[in-house]
C-alpha cells in the first residue's frame, strides 16, 4: 500500500482581483520508504505541496490519503493527531527551542503522543545515530547549523514517522556539511524504512533521491524515477 497519495489537489488564493493558482490539480502517489526530491522555481507550488501533504494547511479540493485514510472529512484535532504520529519535519531553519537542551528538543513530539521511557531511549538512539550523542545536554544554540539540523532529522524521526517532509533542508549549510546531511538522510530513509519528500533548489541533493518530481505554476512538470537525469 502506498503510503500517501495526492488526488488531484488545488489551493487557490484570491489576492485582490486575482485567483492566485498555488497548486492546480496536482495528483501523485508516495511508495513506501521512497526519498523523492520536488524541485521548480520559486512560486511553482513546492512549498504549498509539502504543507498540503503534512496537513499543515486544508487544499481548496482535492484530497491526501496517509495510509489509506482520507483525510479531507478529518477534524482538526484528528488532522493534528494523524500528523503527530505518522509525519515528520525537516525545516530549513531548524525550528529548535533554544531554551532546551538537544535531548529535550528531539523528546519534544513525544510530548504530545506520550513516549515515556521508551521514548527516551528512542531519542537516545537517534542522536547517536546522527552522530550527537555526546551532546544530548548541550543548549540548541550552542550548535553549529549542520548539527542543528541533525537534531532537527532525529526529532522528525522520533515517533517512527511513515513519512519525514523536508523544506530545504540544506539550504542554510555550506556544500560540505549538506552533502554530509543528504548522505545521512538517505542512510536513514533506508535504514527506517521511511518515506522522504525533500523540497530543494539544489540539484545535486536532487539527483541523489529515487525520484524527482518537478512543478511548474502549480502543476507536475515530470515525474522522474531516474533521478540521475536531472540537470
Amino acid at each position: 500500500m502506498a503510503t500517501i497519495e495526492v488526488r488531484n489537489l488545488t489551493k487557490h488564493y484570491r489576492q485582490g482581483k486575482n485567483l492566485i493558482r498555488a497548486l492546480d490539480g496536482v495528483s501523485l502517489t508516495f511508495e513506501e520508504a521512497e526519498f523523492v526530491s520536488v524541485v521548480g522555481r520559486s512560486g511553482s507550488g513546492k512549498t504549498t505541496l509539502l504543507d498540503l501533504i503534512g496537513l499543515l494547511m486544508r487544499p481548496t479540493s482535492g484530497t491526501v490519503l496517509i495510509d489509506g485514510m482520507d483525510t479531507a472529512g478529518l477534524r482538526d484535532g484528528q488532522r493534528a493527531d494523524l500528523r503527530g504520529r505518522r509525519i515528520g519535519f525537516v525545516f530549513q531553519e531548524y525550528n529548535l527551542l533554544p531554551a532546551l537542551n538537544v535531548l529535550e528538543n528531539v523528546m519534544l513530539p513525544l510530548r504530545y503522543q506520550g513516549g515515556g521511557r521508551e521514548g527516551r531511549a528512542r531519542a537516545l538512539e537517534l542522536l547517536e545515530t546522527v552522530g550527537l550523542g555526546d551532546r544530548t545536554h548541550s543548549r540548541a544554540d550552542e550548535l553549529s547549523g549542520g548539527q542543528q539540523q541533525r537534531v532537527a532529522i532525529a526529532r522528525a524521526l522520533v515517533n517512527r514517522p511513515a513519512l519525514v517532509l523536508a523544506d530545504e533542508p540544506t539550504g542554510a549549510l555550506d556544500t560540505q556539511t549538506a552533502d554530509e546531511l543528504v548522505t545521512l538522510m538517505r542512510r536513514l530513509n533506508r535504514e527506517e524504512l521511511v518515506s522522504v519528500v525533500v523540497v530543494t533548489h539544489d540539484l545535486d541533493l536532487a539527483a541523489r533521491t529515487d525520484r524527482v518530481i518537478r512543478l511548474k505554476d502549480g502543476t507536475v512538470l515530470s515525474d522522474d524515477g531516474q533521478a540521475a537525469k536531472v540537470a
